[in-house]
């Protein structure tokens, strides 16, 4: 059952929750989604931090989902524990790297989801999939018992079918928490994407009623080069004790961990600086529109034989790189599938988000 790499029967009355298979859930070995991190798991002694709102809720742990080797790209692939199907078209990639949780979620077998997102991986298969994921500011949800890839870029977040899912899974991992008032205009960010996409972005903000003025972000596309280099240094170091299990891994997972070990150290702590001017700069943006808006992907879900050489996080990396948090829902298209909408909010804003989000989703529905 490639959505989930443990199935559990679960306890509890609340919202059945699909945990990506990298949180530590008790009495659960965590495997990262790679046969060689499965060769030395033990089961977890505690549930990572987490974890706390859900147990406290009664939420029932249906499984541990499924994602891409070390949460280590964006297609969803993973030819060790096999690759979710993505309910929306069986021949695209689910997205990544929470693909299981996306599945979880789309198919049915679980009313909430939790994935990380380091440059893009809750949002990207919220995309692929149809439905909605949360990347939560740096730092806002504890990272302790979750396997690290990229610790100056790893989150933890939602996802669900609708953005009142969305809410209730930020109310597992923070009770009490509340949607807020949503603003009445916009920034949107000047980004290239097929015409499908951009259309039907421009017909949602539209139904929406948000006035949004055009902004342009130079910086995009270094902050992106930046957020690569960080990454995968990052991701490098963090696994560094499978570098002489390579040829065990998924060959665009060593192909990634090889190119991070060998980045110059000159080359990493230029990223470094451009992170600092970056946070700022979006940062700037997005407290002086209050949201910004683009599309979640500049591009449809490609097939699973097409996905290498796919640049999945071309318009969400850089999100990561400023720490803020961003929403993606799906919004309809011309063609057979949806377009992702994006919005970026200022740090921890995600109550405002979810109440713009849930703005939007009203009005396409109706």
């Amino acid at each position: 059952m490639s959505t989930f790499i443990t199935v559990l029967e679960g306890t509890g009355d609340g919202p059945r929750l699909a945990v990506k298979d990298l949180i530590d859930v008790a009495g659960v070995a965590t495997t990262a989604g790679s046969k060689v991190v499965a060769e030395d798991a033990h089961p977890a002694q505690a549930d990572a931090p987490c974890m706390a709102g859900a147990r406290a809720a009664g939420a029932r742990v249906v499984g541990k989902a499924n994602l891409v080797e070390l949460a280590f790209g964006g297609s969803g692939i993973n030819p060790h524990y096999g690759t979710p199907v993505n309910p929306l078209d069986p021949r695209l990639v689910p997205g990544g790297s929470s693909s299981g949780s996306a599945v979880a979620v789309a198919s049915g077998d679980a009313d909430v989801a939790y994935g990380s997102d380091s440059g893009g991986s809750i949002r990207t298969p919220a995309a692929c999939c149809g439905v909605c994921g949360l990347k939560t500011t740096f730092g806002r949800i504890p990272l302790e018992g979750v396997w690290p890839l990229a610790p100056s870029l790893d989150t933890v977040g939602p996802m669900a079918t609708d953005v009142a899912g969305l809410v209730l899974g930020m109310q597992l991992l923070e009770p009490g928490f509340e949607a807020a008032e949503a603003p009445e205009s916009i920034g949107r960010v000047a980004s290239s994407c097929d015409p499908l996409i951009g259309a039907a972005v421009t017909r949602a903000l539209v139904a929406a009623g948000l006035h949004a003025e055009e902004v342009y972000l130079p910086d995009w596309a270094q902050a992106w080069d930046a957020g690569d280099k960080l990454l995968v240094s990052e991701a490098a170091r963090s696994n560094g004790f499978l570098f002489d299990r390579l040829d065990d891994l998924d060959p665009a997972v060593s192909t990634r961990l090889v190119r991070g070990a060998q980045l110059p150290h000159h080359d990493v702590a230029a990223a470094y600086a451009v992170k600092d001017d970056w946070t700022a700069t979006l940062s700037a943006a997005v407290e002086r529109f209050g949201a910004l808006a683009l599309p979640t992907m500049a591009m449809f879900p490609p097939t699973l034989e097409d996905a290498p050489g796919f640049r999945f996080n071309a318009w969400t990396l850089p999100v990561n790189l400023a720490g803020l948090p961003a929403v993606s829902l799906p919004v309809p298209t011309a063609g057979h599938m949806p377009a992702s909408l994006q919005l970026i909010g200022p740090r921890n804003s995600e109550a405002m988000l979810l109440a713009l989000a849930a703005r939007v989703e009203e009005a396409i529905s109706a």
